[in-house]
C-alpha cells in the first residue's frame, strides 16, 4: 500500500487569510512552563493545544521555530501544561509577551519534578518531553503524561483574536 501523498497544490490565499480562517476555530488556552537548570522559570502561552493518546497518555502542542525559547523546551526534559481558566487571561497576557519576566508575580507550586504549575487552572497536565517534530513553521512537541490534575471550572476559550469565556 502507497502511503504517500502528491504534494499539495500552492494555496490560492495569502497568510493574512489563512490567520483569518484559523481565527474562527475557537481553542482553550494554555501556558507551557519549565524550569530551567539555573533554577529560573519559563512560560510561554499557546493555544496549539490537544490530545493525541490515551494509552500512552500523549498531549502535543507546537511553537513557532522562531520562538527564542525553542532551544530551552527542546532541551528540557519535563514541562507543565497549564490550561487557564476563564478569569487568567491576564496570563494569558503576561506571558504571551517576550520582554515580561512575569514569575514576580505569579501565584505557582512546583510540581513532583520541579516544575511550575500556575494556581487557579482549571487542569495541568506535568509532561516528559517525549519528542519533537518540524513541520513547517513550527516544532510540534508530543509530551507523555506523567501527572496530571483537574479543577473543573469555566475556561478561558481564544476566537476570532480575542480572549473569551463561555456563556
Amino acid at each position: 500500500m502507497n502511503t504517500s501523498s502528491p504534494r499539495a497544490e500552492a494555496p490560492g490565499f495569502d497568510s493574512l487569510h489563512f490567520r483569518q480562517a484559523l481565527s474562527q476555530f475557537a481553542t482553550g488556552v494554555t501556558v507551557i512552563t519549565t524550569r530551567l537548570a539555573d533554577g529560573s522559570y519559563r512560560g510561554l502561552t499557546a493555544s496549539s493545544f490537544n490530545s493525541v493518546s490515551l494509552s500512552p497518555p500523549l498531549v502535543l502542542w507546537s511553537l513557532g521555530t522562531g520562538a527564542n525559547s525553542l532551544p530551552i523546551f527542546t532541551g528540557n526534559s519535563h514541562y507543565v501544561i497549564n490550561v487557564l481558566s476563564a478569569d487568567q487571561a491576564h496570563l494569558a497576557r503576561l506571558f504571551s509577551t517576550r520582554s515580561a519576566d512575569p514569575w514576580g508575580t505569579v501565584e505557582f507550586e512546583l510540581s513532583r519534578t520541579g516544575q511550575p504549575v500556575l494556581k487557579g487552572c482549571t487542569a495541568w497536565f506535568e509532561c516528559h518531553n517525549r519528542s519533537r517534530y518540524p513541520e513547517g513553521d513550527h516544532v510540534i512537541f508530543v509530551g507523555e503524561v506523567e501527572h496530571c490534575e483537574i479543577s473543573p471550572q469555566p475556561p478561558l476559550v481564544f476566537h476570532g483574536g480575542q480572549f473569551r469565556t463561555l456563556g
